[in-house]
């Protein structure tokens, strides 16, 4: 598919990853005070919500941060075919996911069901790996779609990044089943990683530019 199917493709993904963070909001109910009504009790309602917020904060994080590792990727590829739509296809059914797990989290995080919400939390966030993974291997196996200015050096960092946070994710999953708020603190400083992933090519163009000149 040329360059201009690519770009509908990505915009397509854009609003999906729009719409699943917008959603995250609709878990931060508005307090119910019945009867009777000051604002001392609307103060405590609303303090009594952290789960909420802590979540919709910690999941929007989360989204944010993936949205931005899925553009980058785009601009690696020249086309896209079959096997990459339904990779991102894939990806996409679990990025509308996230909300359900980012409620079920805020639910349960200061009952004795906590390590079970952390579980299912992480555990979403090991398939969102693997789709990520996926993703990359139907497109830069072989370099089948990717730009002939990607260098292989540069390939072989983001995969190496990708499967590195595969291992991550799967070992905070295992560790929150025990120990639910160690799990999610790895689960959440792994975004560190994401955040810091460099997909510019910039440094490409230079180095293909002063190797022409040599």
């Amino acid at each position: 598919m040329p360059d201009k199917e690519t770009s509908r493709v990505e915009a397509f993904s854009d609003g999906v990853f729009a719409i699943a963070i917008t959603l995250l909001i609709l878990e931060i109910k508005v307090p119910n005070l019945e009867s009777f009504k000051s604002s001392n009790l609307l103060y405590k309602e609303l303090i009594n919500l952290w789960p909420s917020y802590f979540a919709f904060v910690v999941s929007f994080a989360a989204i944010l941060i993936m949205w931005i590792n899925h553009h980058g990727f785009f601009n690696y590829l020249k086309k896209i075919d079959s096997r990459f739509l339904f990779a991102n296809g894939f990806l996409l059914l679990l990025i509308t996911f996230i909300p359900f797990p980012t409620a079920i989290l805020a639910k349960y995080i200061e009952s004795e069901a906590v390590n079970a919400a952390a579980a299912f939390y992480c555990g979403t966030m090991v398939l969102i790996s693997m789709a990520f993974n996926l993703l990359w291997f139907t497109s830069a196996y072989k370099r089948r779609l990717i730009k002939p200015i990607i260098s292989t050096k540069l390939i072989e960092k983001i995969k190496k990044a990708y499967v590195l946070g595969f291992v991550i994710y799967l070992l905070a999953f295992i560790i929150s089943i025990f120990y639910a708020y160690v799990g999610l603190i790895i689960c959440i400083s792994l975004w560190t990683l994401w955040s810091f992933l460099d997909y510019s090519t910039t440094k490409e163009r230079k180095n293909n530019i002063t190797s022409c000149q040599k």
